[in-house]
């Protein structure tokens, strides 16, 4: 039987029947329309064409193909003709004003509403742009630049530059204007084209402490100094050393550059990985200066001090650049460094000679390096010799302070002479290959009160103390440094 439901007729069961509603009709009481609907709805009308090809359903789904194809020819205008669409006529005139009044074009005019009225018969065309009587500019002083060369690229003519640059060095020394400093223009109304602006104003921070400003008084400009009050003290943080002491001294609010001076500092007088630990304080305290403007400018490290229980490491920088423990005295500790950029080929102590084929006792250090390359003084000294020593070729000796002496053979060539006093790091010679030597290569030999020692095992260290009015001076500077509080601005 068929059973009509929401969706139209479906069977149901073997028995031909239809339901409409709750009664079942028999199937050979159906009109020829319902008969024609329940066909249509059981038929698929576009069945696969990629399967069960030749089969009924594939011929009738590609009669279906045809019959849409031809139906689409039918209608259409055909493939040689264009469709013709109907246009509206341009606007012109009255219309054509009215409509441009209401349209968004005249916000990408500078409008704010969108309103745009046409001009009227009052209105006259102007043969050029009018010029904005006041011109306001911002110029920046760039690296190795000049006031001048920045007056004149913003417009400024060469008379007022020359006025300008001649009160403003009145005022200020120009080197003393630093790259990137900003400057405020303002050009004036010019009686035409053909002519530069006048300058009207001047205003630009001429030093973290003042500010300078040029106006056009009359014929000719004014200046005007404007002092900036500084206040300068320093600045001191505390705080617990923890897992790092770079982090906390950063997490503090020191700089990079801060954290990096404050530790290098105390790694030269103390151990810091095992005289500090994580419950140590630390404090540093930096220059500053605030402005009564609002800047801050940080400057360098002054004070560096860490406690670890009982024990405390205080050091004051002080005027001569060196690092001073609160009591006023310095020791300088250091290593040798390589006097040659190259690899060691043969170390302190008993060797197998390569030339004599026998033990013997190797007083140096070997140091491989290609011919040429400059040899660097280990430290400060004077030269005790310089010249031609037997086995060693070309041999220049080194006396320094504290009855230490180095010797560099088998150079090239010697660069300095007898009786020369030559600094840590100045070049004495070139590698070389000169004496009992198999290539080039230096041999370094370091001596402790005449009695050769291993280099690489060599440590010096000197001690400074300051005395009568220095010492005063930085007794004072360590009880101000010592008053700051924690946090003070």
């Amino acid at each position: 039987m068929f059973q009509r439901n929401d969706h139209g007729l479906d069977q149901a069961g073997g028995t031909a029947t239809m339901s409409f509603g709750r009664a079942i009709v028999p199937a050979a009481e159906l009109s020829p329309l319902d008969r024609v609907r329940i066909f249509i709805a059981r038929t698929d009308w576009a069945p696969d064409l990629g399967a069960q090809i030749g089969s009924p359903t594939w011929w009738r789904g590609a009669a279906t193909c045809a019959a849409l194809c031809a139906l689409g020819y039918a209608l259409s205008p055909g493939f040689n003709r264009t469709v013709i669409g109907d246009v509206p006529a341009p606007l012109s005139g009255q219309q054509w004003e009215e409509a441009r009044a209401q349209s968004i074009g005249p916000l990408a005019w500078g409008g704010n509403t969108g309103q745009h009225m046409a001009a009227t018969d009052l209105v006259a065309p102007l043969s050029e742009a009018p010029e904005r009587p006041r011109v306001e500019l911002v110029a920046t002083l760039g690296q190795g630049d000049g006031i001048a060369n920045v007056l004149q690229r913003a417009g400024v003519s060469k008379t007022d530059t020359d006025s300008a640059v001649r009160m403003i060095s009145g005022a200020i020394a120009l080197g003393e204007v630093k790259p990137g400093t900003r400057l405020d223009v303002t050009l004036g109304r010019r009686p035409d084209k053909t002519v530069a602006r006048p300058l009207e104003a001047l205003t630009f921070r001429a030093r973290f402490d003042l500010a300078l400003s040029l106006a056009r008084a009359g014929n000719g400009l004014t200046l005007a100094r404007h002092e900036i009050a500084i206040d300068r003290t320093p600045l001191r943080l505390e705080g617990l050393v923890g897992q790092s002491l770079y982090r906390s001294a950063r997490a503090s609010g020191a700089s990079p550059k801060i954290v990096e001076s404050f530790i290098k500092a105390l790694a030269a007088h103390i151990n810091i990985g095992r005289d500090v630990g994580p419950a140590a304080t630390f404090t540093l305290t930096m220059a500053q200066e605030r402005a009564a403007t609002g800047e801050v400018r940080f400057g360098d490290l002054l004070f560096a001090g860490v406690t670890q229980g009982n024990r405390k490491t205080q050091l004051v920088k002080w005027d001569d650049g060196q690092w001073y423990e609160a009591s006023g005295q310095t020791e300088h500790k250091g290593m040798m460094g390589m006097p040659v950029a190259g690899h060691i080929t043969s170390g302190f102590g008993m060797r197998m000679h390569p030339l004599l084929g026998f033990m013997r006792m190797h007083k140096g250090m070997d140091i491989g390096a290609p011919w040429g390359t400059p040899i660097h003084a280990a430290m400060d000294g004077v030269v005790q010799f310089a010249g031609r020593s037997a086995g060693y070729g070309n041999f220049v000796k080194l006396a320094s302070a504290g009855g230490i002496g180095t010797g560099y053979g088998h150079m090239s060539r010697i660069a300095v002479r007898g009786g020369q006093h030559v600094s840590q790091g100045e070049v004495i010679g070139y590698v070389g290959s000169t004496g009992m030597s198999t290539g080039p290569h230096l041999h370094w030999e370091v001596w402790k009160n005449g009695i050769s020692v291993n280099p690489r095992n060599m440590s010096f260290s000197s001690v400074s103390q300051l005395s009568g009015d220095a010492l005063r001076q930085f007794k004072a500077k360590v009880a101000w440094l010592l008053s700051i509080k924690p946090g003070a601005h």
